[in-house]
C-alpha cells in the first residue's frame, strides 16, 4: 500500500494522432506522469470501451487495440506492451459490489483511448494496466456512483484515469480550426470547468444545459468524466491543461489530489490534426 492516496485524473485525449506528436497536451500528460508516485497499477476508464455490460480486463498480457480507421500505418504500428493485472481486476470487481463486473480474459485489451495518453505519461509501458468498460445501458448517476466506489483502490496504489473529452462532436469538426472551439463548445467547456472546480458531482446534471446536445451528442466520451467526479465527490478538481481542437473537441484535462502547476511550462503547439482524407464522420465514437 502507498503511504499516500494516489491521485486520479481525467485526460481529454481527442484525436489518436496525438499519440505520435508532441504538443501542449501531450506535454501535459508527460508532466502528469512524471508528477505522480509510481503506481502499483493503472485503471483506465476509456470512452472507447463502450459496451453492453460492466467488465474489467483481467488478462496477464492485454493486446494493443487499434480501434479506428482512416489513419496512417504509423499509428497502426504503435504497440503499448504494458502487462495486465488480474489481481487488480479482482480488486475492482470486489470494491464496486453489489454492481456485478465481468472478468474479461480474452476480448478487449488496451484501446487507443488508453494507450494514446499512457505512451506519453508512462512511455516505458512497465506499469500494469487494466480497463473498466462503460455500460451503455446505465445512466449518469450509476456511472458516478460506480466511480465513487472505486475510491479504495487509490489507497492501494492504483492510479485511476478517465480518458474521454468534455466536448466531443466528430460530426461537427472543422479542419480550419485546429486550436479553436465553436461558441457552444466554449460555453459548455466553461460551465463544466466551473462545476468541476466547485462541486464536481454537478457534472452529472449538465445534461440540462442548453449546449449539451451539441457538446455531447453521444455519451461515450463524457461518461469517463463522471467516474473521476464520483471519486472527487466534494473535492474540487484542478485544471491540468485546457484548449480545443477542430472546433468541436475539448482537450481539457483535470487532476484530483495532485499538486502539479503547469502554468508557463507548456508550449502553444495545438493538438494533432486529423489526417488528410479522413473518412466521412458518420459516428461520434
Amino acid at each position: 500500500m502507498n503511504s499516500r492516496t494516489m491521485p486520479a485524473a481525467f485526460l481529454g485525449h481527442g484525436n489518436p494522432m496525438n499519440a505520435l506528436e508532441r504538443n501542449r497536451y501531450t506535454e501535459a500528460w508527460r508532466l502528469f506522469g512524471a508528477s505522480v508516485p509510481r503506481p502499483r497499477a493503472i485503471l483506465v476508464i476509456s470512452a472507447h470501451w463502450y459496451t453492453n455490460a460492466t467488465a474489467v480486463t483481467a488478462m496477464p498480457r492485454p493486446r494493443t487495440i487499434h480501434d479506428f480507421y482512416g489513419f496512417p500505418q504509423e499509428l497502426f504500428d504503435v504497440q503499448y506492451p504494458a502487462p495486465g493485472a488480474p489481481d487488480v481486476a479482482d480488486m475492482v470487481a470486489d470494491v464496486v459490489k453489489p454492481t456485478w463486473v465481468g472478468q474479461d480474459i480474452d476480448s478487449w485489451g488496451i484501446d487507443h483511448g488508453t494507450w494514446s495518453v499512457l505512451m506519453h505519461a508512462f512511455p516505458d509501458a512497465s506499469i500494469p494496466v487494466v480497463q473498466l468498460s462503460l455500460n451503455a445501458f446505465k445512466d449518469f448517476d450509476h456511472h458516478m456512483r460506480l466511480g465513487r466506489r472505486l475510491a479504495p483502490l487509490r489507497e492501494e496504489g492504483v492510479l485511476i484515469i478517465g480518458s474521454g473529452n468534455v466536448v466531443h462532436n466528430l460530426r461537427a469538426v472543422d479542419f480550419r480550426q485546429p486550436d479553436r472551439g465553436y461558441d457552444w463548445a466554449l460555453r459548455f467547456d466553461d460551465v463544466a470547468r466551473e462545476t468541476l472546480q466547485t462541486d464536481p458531482t454537478g457534472v452529472a446534471a449538465l445534461d440540462a444545459h442548453a449546449d449539451f446536445g451539441h457538446a455531447v451528442p453521444t455519451p461515450d466520451h463524457y461518461v469517463p468524466l463522471l467516474y473521476i467526479a464520483g471519486l472527487a465527490d466534494t473535492q474540487p478538481l484542478d485544471l491540468l491543461v485546457d484548449g480545443h481542437a477542430a472546433g468541436s473537441i475539448s482537450m481539457a484535462a483535470y487532476t484530483l489530489g495532485l499538486d502539479c502547476d503547469l502554468s508557463g511550462t507548456l508550449s502553444n503547439e495545438p493538438a494533432a490534426d486529423l489526417p488528410d482524407g479522413f473518412p466521412a464522420l458518420d459516428s461520434n465514437l
